[in-house]
């Protein structure tokens, strides 16, 4: 109609201006100019109308993948030299294919790229502590081997302090490669049209609390708002060639709070996460597709050159690619088996043990995990009954996350109270460990008047304590 408007308008122009033309054609022999058909004459809408915008598109129709690895630590010159011989040149050279081909490629970065400094956790025996820090120019390894994002949300992202995460994410930065981790920082980037986020999670001081499963909704609410595909990582559950299967409940390790992963990941779905990749326990996890989503409880170590064990079943590891829509839903995925043979990087497993151990593991803990493993590694939707929702006690540990200390206040502690436990290194700062050690420390450990270590109480009258105790 508008355009219809725009042709009525110019016909009725030119009757009126038909005798000037015929005058003006007597007078000059030079024409008029012949009419473009190449371009359209744009539509007018007529005052006070407004012409609406064009649709939006489709994104349901549009496709993503990403390819996701668990623990990497590629090399350690802390407290001694045990970096590649080539300097890590040939460490990822025999899947860099296949982590190159993908839309993203996402991995977990172990320790820290740090030229010099010291270690943030307090040893009394260096040799024994088990503190991972790479050379800066190793994060053009990792931008060489095709990765585009990665997770600075675990146990040893603060073995130097935050110093070192800092040098980390500045030496990623400069390759061009994402990050998520520290308290607050989550990774944003577009990949065709597509805008996509990554949040990653750990049990760790400063870093974004995967035990606080409120905080971990509200982060991702609030980017499923702005973003078309959110991803969220997390480092937790126990460690160990013997924690393959999934407990569905909380976990610990040498009494540091690990999370309920099952919890985690399936409260950050309903609140809209796309994708939940999960590493920390060192093995390979079942892996479940609910509402829609992929989540993957644990990848396993991926490259790891020193420090780690990749002994048996921990040196077994899944290159998980996973086929998006516009939307977030899951299309389909693939397992790319790789082993780790020290001292060479991971290569590529003709026997396929990641792809098995993922297809029982699943089953066993799943029973119809809504996914069909195909035996060339083929990753399809499958038909699953619905899953029952979990109830968890409001009073339960994790609701509103461990204790809210500020980062001043932990700093003060740290630099006034030591936390070595004498067997080779302290337990990591903010844990449930490390929370005892200081009770220990100001002499209140066994005091009943001290509020639970998991609310913030205890946070409050561990500041006023310790104030009055330097007074």
């Amino acid at each position: 109609m508008r355009y219809e408007y725009v042709l009525a308008t110019r016909a009725h122009k030119a009757i009126l201006n038909l005798p000037l033309l015929m005058l003006v054609g007597c007078q000059t022999t030079t024409s008029l100019p012949e009419p473009t058909q190449d371009e359209p004459p744009p539509v007018v809408a007529p005052p006070g109308i407004e012409v609406a915008p064009p649709p939006e598109p489709d994104k349901s129709k549009l496709r993503i993948t990403i390819a996701s690895v668990g623990d990497m630590m590629i090399g350690t010159d802390y407290p001694n030299n045990h970096l590649p011989d080539d300097d890590g040149v040939s460490f990822f050279a025999a899947v860099t294919p296949w982590l190159s081909a993908a839309d993203v490629a996402f991995g977990n970065l172990e320790g820290v790229l740090l030229d010099g400094g010291e270690p943030g956790k307090k040893c009394s025996n260096p040799n024994a502590c088990y503190l991972f820090r790479s050379p800066t120019r190793y994060a053009e390894l990792y931008r060489t081997a095709g990765f585009d994002v990665l997770s600075l949300a675990n146990n040893h992202a603060r073995d130097f302090g935050e110093e070192g995460r800092t040098s980390t994410m500045q030496a990623l930065d400069q390759v061009g490669i994402h990050h998520s981790g520290r308290i607050g920082e989550f990774a944003a980037f577009e990949v065709h049209g597509l805008k996509v986020a990554v949040l990653a999670y750990a049990v760790t001081k400063n870093s974004n609390m995967m035990l606080d499963y409120a905080y971990a909704v509200e982060n991702v609410s609030t980017y499923v708002s702005s973003h078309d595909i959110v991803i969220v990582s997390f480092h937790g559950g126990a460690e160990g060639r013997d924690v393959t299967r999934i407990p569905f409940d909380e976990e610990e390790y040498y009494g540091e709070p690990r999370g309920d992963v099952v919890r985690f990941a399936r409260a950050v779905v309903d609140a809209g996460a796309d994708l939940v990749i999960g590493h920390g326990p060192h093995v390979v996890r079942a892996m479940e597709r609910y509402k829609g989503r992929l989540i993957a409880y644990s990848l396993g170590n991926f490259a790891t050159y020193y420090g780690i064990s990749v002994a048996g079943i921990k040196g077994v590891a899944p290159i998980l690619f996973t086929t998006l829509d516009g939307a977030g839903h899951f299309v389909d995925g693939e397992i790319v088996s790789t082993v780790q043979i020290r001292p060479a990087g991971p290569s590529i497993d003709a026997t396929n043990r990641a792809l098995s151990l993922l297809r029982r593991l699943s089953a066993e803990d799943f029973g119809k995990p809504g996914l069909l493993f195909q035996a060339d590694g083929k990753i399809l939707p499958a038909d699953r009954p619905p899953v029952a929702e979990r109830t968890f006690d409001e009073s339960s540990f994790g609701e509103g996350g461990p204790a809210p200390c500020t980062e001043a206040w932990y700093w003060l502690l740290e630099s006034k109270v030591s936390s070595g436990d004498g067997m080779g290194h302290g337990p990591d700062h903010g844990s449930a460990e490390w929370q005892s050690v200081i009770e220990f420390k100001l002499g209140v450990r066994d005091d009943t008047t001290v509020p639970p270590i998991d609310t913030p109480a205890w946070c409050d009258y561990i500041d006023r304590l310790f104030i009055s105790r330097q007074n």
